[in-house]
Parts: structure tokens; C-alpha cells; sequence
């Protein structure tokens, strides 16, 4: 009995030491996406500058195959491609928004 309370302790405590890891891992996650809208939000306003189109089909084809061909697992392609998916739509809509704001100040 003593040894299934020393292995049950064992197994949560490794179960904390996960949690802290997968904490660590989603800061990191917020930083990077937060830059990656920099990014895309930067592109937005060279692309309005030059007349181009903001919104490319084919560069968000592009996008999602990139990281799947990347994609080691354990996330399927099909869960890395709903993923990026949202991260792009939500980045297209930051774009907007910041355009929208730079249009109502005039710039």
C-alpha cells in the first residue's frame, strides 16, 4: 500500500511539473502570435500603400501547407490547419481594425 502512495505522489507531482512546462509553452505562444500580428499588420499597411489587395487566398493556401509540411506532431495536419485558420482570420481582422482606426485619423 505504502508503494501505490509513493507512486501516486510521484505521478502528480510529474503531472505539476507538465502543467508548469505547458504554462511556460503558452506565454511564449501569446508572444509569438502577438508578434506574428505585428507582422501581418505591417504587411497590411505596405500592401495599402502600394494599391495591392490586402486579403490573398492563395498566400493563406501557402501558410497552412508551410506548417504542415513542418508539422512533426502530435498535432494531425488537420488540427494544425483549423489552428492557423483562426490564427489568419484573426490576424485579417486586426489588419481591419488598425486600418479602419489609421483611416479615421486620416493617415
Amino acid at each position: 500500500m505504502l508503494f501505490c502512495g509513493i507512486l501516486l505522489e510521484k505521478e502528480l507531482n510529474k503531472i505539476e511539473k507538465l502543467r508548469h512546462k505547458i504554462d511556460a509553452t503558452d506565454i511564449q505562444l501569446v508572444k509569438l502570435l502577438n508578434n506574428r500580428a505585428g507582422f501581418a499588420d505591417e504587411i497590411g499597411k505596405i500592401k495599402r500603400k502600394l494599391k495591392l489587395p490586402v486579403y490573398v487566398p492563395s498566400r493563406e493556401i501557402d501558410v497552412i501547407a508551410n506548417v504542415q509540411a513542418t508539422n512533426p506532431g502530435p498535432l494531425s495536419d488537420q488540427a494544425i490547419s483549423r489552428l492557423y485558420e483562426r490564427i489568419i482570420d484573426e490576424s485579417r481582422r486586426l489588419e481591419k481594425e488598425n486600418q479602419d482606426k489609421r483611416d479615421l485619423k486620416g493617415t
